[in-house]
């Protein structure tokens, strides 16, 4: 059986980790170099770092503060926020980021994602998907969960994979910050239909949480940010329950 993943999210704004709740009403939760140590340290399997305003102020990702990340940690880094070219991914790369995650920028121009599998191989490259449930129908949101896509949110998974993306980072935004649970019933969904690994995220607020989105929903690994930024949760400890659950997890 294949081990399953626990995975910390930096959200970055300004240079600092924030935290919200459906993706608003943000506030601070640390230095993102300090988190990241501690993360490494304590055995989270990879880490992601979003800088969520990227997109939306029209800028490339900051660069010197991904740099400075991947300096610190020995884990898989993957780095998002306002990449839209071969360029921008090799700059990353070079700055140390192991895998990159697009999102709107994919929204805008999917042959993107071809380009990208093509010239640094499909395990390097993330899709992540911002959804929303609107009438009766989970629709894709791109710009930081700002715009909603005339995009259905289960055929644009499909669409990523046969394009060539290695792996999809799906984000309920109804569930994100809420603490009340992964959407277990769209992860299911996705990971049904996709033949690459599913990162469920948004919701997770116990360590019953985890166990539900490995189990019901599917998922290959699951992501976090406030409860291991505010330390409700300990990664050691949530491997170990994992664990004793039943669940594969690298130790």
């Amino acid at each position: 059986m294949l081990t399953k993943r626990i995975i910390p999210c930096l959200d970055i704004k300004d240079g600092r980790t924030v935290k919200g709740t459906n993706f608003v009403n943000l506030r601070d939760a640390g230095d993102p170099v300090a988190l990241a140590a501690v993360y490494a340290e304590q055995g989270a399997d990879e880490l992601v770092f979003l800088d969520i305003t990227a997109t939306v102020d029209g800028r490339k990702t900051l660069i010197d503060l991904v740099r400075n990340v991947a300096h610190t940690i020995n884990i898989p880094f993957t780095v998002g926020g306002g990449i839209s070219s071969v360029a921008d991914v090799s700059a990353l790369l070079n700055a140390g980021a192991d895998k990159i995650s697009i999102n709107s920028s994919a929204v805008r121009n999917p042959d993107l994602v071809n380009e990208l599998a093509l010239e640094f191989g499909s395990q390097c490259i993330v899709v992540a998907i911002d959804t929303r449930y609107v009438n009766d129908e989970h629709i894709v949101h791109t710009h930081g969960g700002r715009r909603p896509i005339e995009l259905r949110t289960i055929a644009w998974a499909k669409e990523v994979e046969d394009r060539g993306a290695g792996e999809i980072l799906l984000t309920s935004m109804d569930t994100d910050g809420t603490k009340a649970g992964f959407a277990l019933e769209l992860t299911a969904q996705i990971s049904g239909v996709a033949n690459i690994p599913v990162i469920a995220s948004g919701g997770a607020g116990s360590m019953e949480h985890f166990v539900d989105v490995f189990t019901t929903g599917k998922a290959d690994a699951g992501l976090a940010a406030s409860i291991f930024h505010f330390k409700e949760i300990e990664i050691p400890m949530l491997k170990s329950y994992l664990r004793e659950k039943g669940i594969e997890m690298r130790i």
